[in-house]
């Protein structure tokens, strides 16, 4: 039973780093006043140039400086890792080609104003083409092909994919 009630009061969060307790209103008062005295001395050591100050600590107050992003933005692909995982600043739409689809349509956004028209008159040319395949007998048992409709079926999905994918190329437009 003490075991069970063990497994319920588990967190299932990580819990913060250890280094959360060292922002404190003293140490960020003391970490402002290190860096607006740091250009008057030419030798930095934190304990000389608070030495008026009480309760300095040990480790450098320059820990607690926010990360500087626009080192992170000047790389090509600025990235970040939190627990473990990689997240890029700049979002990338990847193209229907790069996820291995067939791509109907240009990639610049640019040639091409509204790349879904000839993608729809072709998804309605083939809709109309499998509801005649339908309507067809079935094929025989000894024949080896397979029935047309299965064709459209598949042209329809393609077609369909390249219409989501276009949508989504649109999406930095909308902002």
């Amino acid at each position: 039973m003490d075991e069970e009630r063990d497994g319920e009061l588990r967190n299932p969060f990580p819990s913060p780093p250890s280094h959360y307790t060292k922002y404190t209103a003293h140490n960020l008062a003391l970490l402002a006043l290190y860096n607006q005295r740091l250009p008057d001395h030419p030798n930095p050591a934190q304990h000389q140039i608070l030495s008026d100050q009480t309760d300095v600590p040990e480790w450098p107050l320059t820990q607690l400086e926010k990360p500087r992003i626009d080192w992170i933005l000047e790389e090509p692909d600025a990235y970040y890792d939190v627990f473990g995982e990689r997240w890029f600043v700049k979002d990338k739409i990847p193209s229907l080609a790069e996820l291995g689809g067939n791509q109907l349509y240009p990639e610049d956004p640019g040639t091409d104003v509204l790349p879904s028209c000839p993608i729809l008159r072709s998804l309605l040319v083939t809709y109309s083409q499998l509801t005649s395949s339908v309507l067809v007998p079935p094929p025989t048992v000894s024949s080896n092909e397979p029935p047309e409709w299965q064709g459209h079926v598949e042209w329809i999905t393609v077609l369909g994919q390249n219409l989501m994918a276009a949508a989504n190329d649109l999406r930095p437009v909308q902002r």
